[in-house]
């Protein structure tokens, strides 16, 4: 079992920056490659980021690369999401996800775990 728990969140301006973090709690962090999907109002889920494991490969949704950076602290237990150049349409609910599966994230945009998400706004 993984826990999972995001902050950091908040109301920003067109080309701010805000940093999200996700604690982790249970079972060895690293185990788990971990990512950061994100739900505008009505609409659907949609992936940002993904890392591996051992945080040496990381991958972008073409929206936000170039803005975005994901990374880990696997002793600290916590993913991060340094996000710069912010705009009006990155305004959403964003969650973290883990699973074991890599895969999984990527391609099925699936996981076992994940948090219970953190409104970001960006607005003027």
């Amino acid at each position: 079992q993984v826990q999972l728990a995001e902050s950091g969140g908040g109301r920003v301006q067109p080309g701010g920056s805000l940093k999200l973090s996700c604690a982790g709690a249970g079972r060895p962090f690293s185990n788990y490659a971990m990512g950061w999907f994100r739900r505008a109002p009505g609409q659907d889920r949609e992936f940002v980021a993904a890392i591996t494991g051992d945080g040496d490969n990381t991958y972008y949704d073409n929206s936000v690369r170039g803005r975005f950076t994901i990374s880990r602290d696997n002793f600290k237990k916590t993913l991060f999401l340094q996000m710069t150049t912010l705009k009006p349409e990155d305004t959403a609910v964003y969650y973290c996800a883990a699973d074991r599966s890599l895969d999984s994230i990527l391609t099925n945009f699936r996981a076992n775990y994940w948090g219970q998400g953190t409104q970001v706004t960006v607005s003027s």
